[in-house]
This record gives structure tokens, sequence and C-alpha cells, in this order.
């Protein structure tokens, strides 16, 4: 396995950006912005946000991206951090270099997550957030490994940024560094072109946002779709890593429940 190379799975609206850029902060760390991309509005046709722009500025080969997922680490850094969206692994995309990097789940609960993306695109259906195709990814590395990959709740890390990360880098054998905790105002080189569109309040930051507040209160098509994320939440959220370095649930337990 390629312990350099770190393949971060979430869906849209999950701290995925704040933890990236966290990941550049370090130093030793090159980060890439949603490799597949291009590639899935390629395969699918999608009308998303700025999708010219994204097809004419990523790699719409599959095999290609997944090649240089597992490549050489650029601007000669120690690690590789990849920001992956789940719903982009649709059919037809590789997995099998999964088996050769190390893979972490970001989670989020479905309300916030969907309060978030309607803001930025309408009408969104429950395939636009992930949720089920992060729980396919994550029982696919479970079986793999033959044990639960880590995961890590975003509620977790604004509530307790220093641990979580803490937390984080000893289940991915890595050293932590208190560079993780903030950035530069203004965005990353290595943001996608997209991030016109969807990072605005990340690019005004300078560290991870305080504690969220109650969950939103979301009605009709929105609250259904709600519902229908939840036990795909749940499932990950039953393995997700605590302040304290451990699982919420014993390994054995969690192996048996992968299996």
């Amino acid at each position: 396995m390629l312990t350099s190379h770190i393949a971060m799975w979430s869906g849209p609206r999950n701290l995925s950006t704040a933890m990236m850029y966290a990941f550049a902060a370090r130093g030793d760390c090159a980060v890439w912005d949603e490799p597949f991309y291009a590639a899935y509005l390629s395969r699918t046709g999608l009308e998303h946000p700025m999708r010219g722009d994204i097809l004419a500025a990523g790699e719409v080969d599959g095999q290609a991206v997944a090649d240089r997922c597992l490549g050489v680490i650029p601007q000669k850094q120690k690690l590789f951090y990849q920001k992956h969206m789940c719903q982009h692994m649709i059919q037809g995309m590789p997995r099998d270099w999964m088996r050769q990097v190390q893979n972490v789940f970001l989670i989020r609960h479905p309300a916030r997550v969907l309060a978030s993306f309607a803001k930025k695109y309408e009408e969104p259906v429950l395939a636009d957030l992930g949720f089920a195709q992060q729980t396919d990814l994550f029982e696919q590395v479970a079986d793999d490994l033959g044990a639960p990959p880590p995961v890590i709740d975003s509620y977790d890390i604004r509530q307790s940024p220093r641990e979580m990360l803490q937390t984080l880098c000893l289940a991915l054998g890595i050293v932590w560094t208190e560079k993780m905790l903030g950035w530069p105002a203004g965005g990353h080189p290595n943001d996608g072109v997209w991030a016109a569109h969807w990072y605005g309040a990340v690019h005004r930051s300078t560290g991870f946002a305080g504690a969220e507040g109650p969950l939103p209160k979301l009605s009709g098509r929105y609250a259904e779709i709600v519902e229908e994320a939840l036990p795909y939440y749940e499932r990950l959220k039953a393995f997700s890593l605590s302040a304290d370095g451990s699982a919420l649930q014993s390994d054995a337990d969690a192996a048996r429940s992968a299996g």
C-alpha cells in the first residue's frame, strides 16, 4: 500500500475543501481537488455549474486519473492528499487503484449537507449528495482490508479540530502538526476551476469554523431526501473516530459489521 497517498472520500458540502486546505497547510503534502470531476461530467452529461470550464481543465479519461492517483507525488512532497467526491465514482470508473492507497471517509449529517447544497444547486436528488455511493465505497474498502477504514465526521472536526485531526493523523500513521489548523485566506493554487462557484465561504476562512448548531429543519422533498440518506450516514457513523483515538465500536465488532 502507498501509505503516502491519502484518498479522502466525501460528498459535497462535507467540510471537504477545508480538510484539503488543512492537509495542504502541513508543508509536506501535495493536494488534488476532485480528480474525477471532469471524467464524471463527461460520462454523465450532467449540466453542472461551470461544466464547460471543468471539462476543459480536467482529465476526462477515468483510467488516466486513477493512474495519476497512484503516481509520483507532485511538487516533490512526502504526502499526496486527494479530495474525492463519492458521487463521481459511477459505474465504469476504475476502482481497483483504491486498494493501493489509504482511504478515509468524511461524513456529515444529511440535513446539514442538503441545506448547504441546495443553496448552490437547484432541485438536488439523493444521487447528487453521494451518501449511497459513499457507503458502497466504504463496504468495498472494508472488504478489501478485512476491517473498516477510518471514518471521520465533519461535526466532530468542527467541535474539536485539534483533537480530531490528531486522531486522524494517528490513524493514517503520519505526524501531526499544528499547521493543519490554519491556512491563508483567499483559496489555494490547487483549487479546482469550479472554486469560483462553490468555495466562497472557505476562501474567506483562515481555519475551521466553530461548532455547528442544531440541525436545520427541512420540509417537503428536502425532508424526504434526508430520510433517504440517513441510513447511509448512520451506517458509517457507527465507525467514526472519536477524539480519544478510538472508534465508536470495538475493532472486533466493527470488523464483524463490515463483513
